[in-house]
């Protein structure tokens, strides 16, 4: 079973769109036989849990040491690292393809270690996915910075989408 890891905000709540388009992300995920895998707390890695759980999927949370909060409940497996980069390194080991939502600084962390990591290959290169608009300046700013420095075009590897639907197609059809 190849897993999807999600990289997004603990600041959504349920009925705000970032949970709903995370929990429906989950769920759809799991209906097409992905595992999911997060950070293991509130927000969208509680929706997309709570969404592959309702559609009978497995789960998987990479949770911190620093944190004092209880990992959500919708977890089939927890994962406890003691510090921030163990915990980004086991997120992306896990990873067969990244999915990464609106968030903050965190998010930002996640997003930009799985593209160095790919960037250098320092890891196989698999398909990341991010949403759209938000990453947009990032994403573009970037992919301008590699192409001047003759590394392997982003292209290659990261896409951006604006729905679930479009995201889950585009895992399906990833060359894995």
């Amino acid at each position: 079973m190849k897993t999807v890891t999600i990289f997004g905000s603990s600041r959504p709540k349920e009925g705000e769109p970032e949970f709903s388009f995370a929990y429906e992300l989950g769920k759809q995920l799991a209906q097409n036989g992905f595992r999911v895998c997060n950070g293991g707390y509130a927000g969208v890695m509680r929706a997309s849990a709570m969404g592959a759980k309702a559609a009978g999927g497995k789960t998987i949370g990479v949770t911190l040491g620093l944190n004092t909060y209880a990992h959500n409940e919708f977890l089939d497996e927890t994962i406890h690292c003691e510090s921030l980069f163990p915990r980004v390194e086991e997120l992306m080991r896990r990873g067969d393809a990244y999915i990464v939502l609106q968030g903050g600084t965190g998010t930002l962390l996640e997003l930009a270690a799985v593209w160095e990591f790919i960037n250098k290959r320092f890891m196989p290169v698999r398909p990341i996915f991010v949403h759209r608009p938000f990453w947009d300046s990032v994403v573009s700013l970037m992919a301008n910075q590699l192409r001047l420095e003759q590394r392997l075009p982003s292209e290659h590897y990261l896409r951006q989408f604006t729905t679930v639907e479009e995201v889950v197609v585009g895992i399906k059809s990833s060359d894995w």
